[in-house]
């Protein structure tokens, strides 16, 4: 019997997992990618009774190969907080899905824990741009303001890593950075003893400084729309800078267009933080749109589709 470990590349996805295995130490095949690659289950060729850890993609974007995995008899534990529709019923299949915008996926498996650990939830949910999830669920751990700031930048960091159009646009691969933290039950060890962390930080550091000449392209009391050039750096930024974007303007939607080779735009999508609706349900207006309410995105917007997207845009943020 084998074990698949499947997982977004992103924080969230991340955190989830590293919680899982320190709880439950498994030798498993790890599946990911950047985390736009959320068609994930494709890749698992399992057999009966393998079982199958799935974290942080969208059930609704993985249904089919969800049934195909099913009906082999394999045995699926499915987190996430993405739009999912119809949820399947299987008795190998046992779902912890929740979609309100104050949730995150690794906040839904620290429930499942009993917060065995807690710290790592709370950096994804930093990371998500969850900031009061993460400071109402730190609580317990009483931290002070410089550990809570710590942890902001590691789930910030760990989020950034994970954005690309391929894998070469990383700083590391999720599964490789999921190894580097998977030696620390506290995310503090990592943080202070683990070079990968710096190297890590730096990358963010620089790359968030490219954007500060940045201007939007469109912009009204309620939206702002920014272009970020065809660059690995941009690709590398897009969403991190989204959601600073969102914290500092928290009535205003956003939207990074990050130009790409094949004349189309990779599209990342925050609704206001006063009001986390509406994201997913703009992004799945296109063909490879999706996500959640507060967060979403799209992997290639044809040019021609732009005028298309700012009236939508506009439209789905009065």
């Amino acid at each position: 019997m084998k074990h698949y470990d499947v997982f977004n590349g992103d924080a969230d996805g991340i955190c989830a997992l590293h919680q899982m295995r320190l709880a439950k130490p498994i030798e498993s095949t790890l599946i990911t990618g950047v985390k736009r690659d959320i068609n994930l289950l494709k890749k698992v060729q399992a057999n009966a009774d393998d079982s199958i850890l799935v974290l942080d993609i969208s059930l609704d974007k993985n249904r089919d190969d969800l049934q195909r995995l099913l009906k082999l008899d394999a045995h699926i534990l499915y987190f996430d907080h993405h739009f999912a529709g119809e949820i399947p019923q299987h008795k190998h299949l046992q779902t912890h899905i929740n979609t309100d915008s104050n949730t995150c996926t690794s906040l839904l498996v620290n429930e499942y824990l009993k917060q065995k650990y807690l710290a790592w939830a709370v950096t994804a949910a930093f990371g998500d741009n969850l900031h009061t999830s993460a400071i109402n669920a730190a609580k317990p751990l009483a931290l002070n303001n410089k550990q809570l700031q710590q942890l902001e930048l590691l789930g910030t960091c760990l989020n950034y890593n994970g954005y690309g159009s391929t894998l070469d646009d990383l700083i590391f691969t999720p599964d490789n950075l999921y190894q580097k933290i998977s030696h620390y039950e506290s995310p503090f060890g990592f943080i202070e003893a683990d070079d990968n962390y710096k190297r890590l930080e730096d990358g963010y550091n620089a790359d968030i400084n490219q954007v500060t000449n940045l201007k939007p392209v469109f912009e009204t009391d309620s939206h702002s729309i920014t272009l970020l050039p065809n660059e690995k750096w941009a690709r590398r930024v897009s969403g991190v800078y989204a959601n600073q974007l969102a914290t500092e303007n928290p009535a205003r939607a956003h939207a990074m267009l990050t130009q790409q080779n094949d004349d189309s735009f990779l599209v990342s999508v925050r609704a206001p933080l006063n009001n986390k609706n509406g994201a997913d349900e703009l992004c799945r207006q296109f063909e490879s749109g999706g996500g959640r309410k507060a967060a979403a995105g799209i992997n290639k917007l044809p040019a021609t589709d732009y005028d298309c997207f700012v009236e939508k845009f506009t439209q789905t943020f009065k």
